[in-house]
């Protein structure tokens, strides 16, 4: 009886073993998309930024992101296809009018858009974004909002990651039928401190911080998503 035990023992033990691995080697179900738009901006900046902000979301937050982000165009059907769409760049941004009616109508969905102001973008994306959403201006979210309270608590708002014109770092929101829909980060550079340390020589707290940051625009987009 002892013997039997034991071997049920151990084969318990073993079943536990293989599906637990098997749970953690299922490919990953989710992509962090990156947004290509016109207009000669460099939407494709901070290109090691997502495949991080993905890896440190599963750590932080027990995602299953894949560290391949998607591109997407901005007229794309396939933007239907990811929950948080991040948006990057220095220069100019131009929508036609059928990408207006794409990203208004992803956003009105239940997808959320993150537009990171990489220095010299806010000129552009303001007009950008009114061709979207002429009804809608962008507020500055107070830093009780939720989307500051998620995993992690930033009870001052966005983390100041890179200098830019030394202002204090601003979050700006879209808000649709009580939804916040599109999150703007301003004078902060979220992205710059997503990136690999080698790229900015950023110290690693405030690397950390960004990270964290991004966590919660994750977990908060996914979250609304559902």
């Amino acid at each position: 009886m002892k013997i039997r035990a034991y071997s049920v023992l151990v084969f318990l033990l073993t079943l536990l073993f293989f599906s637990s691995a098997f749970r953690f080697s299922q490919a990953p179900t989710l992509k962090l998309a990156l947004l290509k738009y016109n207009g000669g901006g460099d939407w494709y900046a901070n290109p090691t930024s997502l495949p991080n902000l993905a890896r440190f979301c599963n750590q932080a937050l027990g995602t299953n992101l894949d560290d391949d982000y998607a591109t997407v165009e901005v007229g794309s059907a396939d933007l239907f296809n990811h929950p948080f769409v991040h948006m990057t760049g220095h220069g100019n941004v131009v929508f036609n009018d059928a990408e207006s009616e794409n990203l208004r109508n992803y956003l009105l969905a239940g997808g959320f858009l993150h537009i990171d102001d990489n220095y010299g973008m806010d000129p552009f994306i303001r007009p950008a974004m009114k061709k979207v959403f002429p009804e809608l201006s962008f507020i500055e979210l107070p830093f009780e909002h939720e989307i500051y309270h998620q995993k992690f608590s930033f009870k001052n708002g966005l983390p100041k990651i890179h200098k830019h014109d030394d202002r204090s770092p601003q979050g700006f929101g879209l808000f649709w039928e009580g939804r916040l829909i599109c999150f703007y980060s301003y004078e902060c550079d979220l992205g710059d401190g997503w990136e690999d340390q080698e790229v900015h020589k950023d110290p690693e707290e405030t690397r950390l911080h960004a990270l964290q940051m991004g966590a919660n625009l994750v977990q908060y987009a996914f979250n609304e998503s559902k």
